[in-house]
């Protein structure tokens, strides 16, 4: 999706077929990323509710594991479809387990399409009362919540983990907020919005959202506006120096996960992980010419659902990247 095409006929029908591809694919994010449906796995080890400051927005509830003792905190984001319930992770994992192998878990609940970002203005199209402020709850209000409960461990500093839309917002938080971050973790996200066709994906998948339709104006401006360049983390590549990153994403092959899944979801999950492999290949690249680095993880299959991001959470617990 990256390569520049000369002008001409050719050259425009290679790069129309790409932005479609992109928007055709994205849009199915809604559908599979972030949606919670089976039952929570409970309460588990130090389990605690709490609520943090909206910065403008309602108070925003916070589901934690933690243990005395534990050398680090992790927070997680959400998908495209995040519930107010309780987190996606919450609902389809068991990494608040890590709890007991000395990661406490942190999970802000809610920010259904919203990037976790700061919104330009409230959302226009569905008539939301007040713009959405996830980066400041994310950099502020939840950083004083962890800090009130001593979870900033021995190193001083959080890690932040997302999947697919909470990737991207993970590495751009954890990139300029490097005075509480020292991890950041992205899964199956999209990591080059710039590339063509991206941000007509955007919003496209935005328009699909539950709670919506929600406008990508109201989110970051017009198509030119800086603050789309503001979130791609294939731009802000330079801030993460002194970061330890890590990014992740299947190969859209079919695994064990996908056991039991309907041709429909197949064949939302397997071009959704192909998108977000082309994009975090591509991040690799852009990390590796600014001498930014990372470590990454391409497991042999694994299309855009949960399973497969818990086993990406598990192996870098393993490896000992939270350390």
């Amino acid at each position: 999706m990256r390569v520049r095409k000369p002008f001409g006929r050719a050259g425009f029908g290679k790069r129309f077929v790409a932005a479609f591809a992109a928007v055709a694919t994205i849009a199915g994010v809604g559908v599979v990323a972030g949606t919670g449906t089976a039952a929570a796995f409970g309460t588990g080890t130090g389990f605690s509710q709490w609520s943090v400051n909206g910065c403008g927005m309602p108070d925003v509830k916070v589901r934690s594991w933690s243990r005395p003792g534990n050398y680090k905190t992790v927070v997680l984001l959400d998908g495209l479809r995040a519930t107010t319930d309780i987190s996606g992770w919450e609902h389809e994992t068991n990494v608040q387990n890590m709890v007991d192998r000395g990661v406490n878990v942190v999970m802000p609940v809610g920010g259904t399409a919203s990037f976790y970002s700061d919104w330009d203005a409230p959302n226009n199209f569905n008539g939301q009362p007040y713009a959405y402020r996830w980066n400041c709850v994310i950099s502020r209000s939840l950083i004083a919540g962890m800090d009130a409960r001593g979870l900033r461990g021995p190193s001083g500093k959080y890690a932040i983990a997302g999947l697919s839309m909470g990737g991207n917002a993970a590495l751009v938080i954890g990139a300029n907020n490097k005075q509480n971050f020292s991890h950041t973790f992205s899964m199956s996200g999209y990591l080059n919005l710039s590339a063509p066709g991206m941000k007509s994906a955007i919003r496209v998948a935005l328009l699909d959202a539950d709670g919506g339709p929600w406008n990508a104006d109201s989110m970051w401006g017009a198509p030119w506006s800086t603050r789309w360049y503001d979130n791609d983390p294939f731009v802000q590549i330079n801030k993460m120096h002194g970061l330890k990153v890590r990014v992740a994403s299947g190969n859209g092959g079919l695994g064990g996960y996908n056991a039991g899944q309907g041709p429909v979801e197949i064949v939302q999950g397997v071009p959704l992980e192909w998108l977000s492999l082309a994009q975090t290949r591509a991040f690799e690249v852009q990390a590796l010419v600014n001498g930014v680095a990372i470590t990454t993880d391409y497991p042999p299959s694994g299309t855009h659902m949960w399973g497969y991001w818990q086993d990406m959470m598990w192996r870098a617990l393993n490896q000992g990247w939270f350390r």
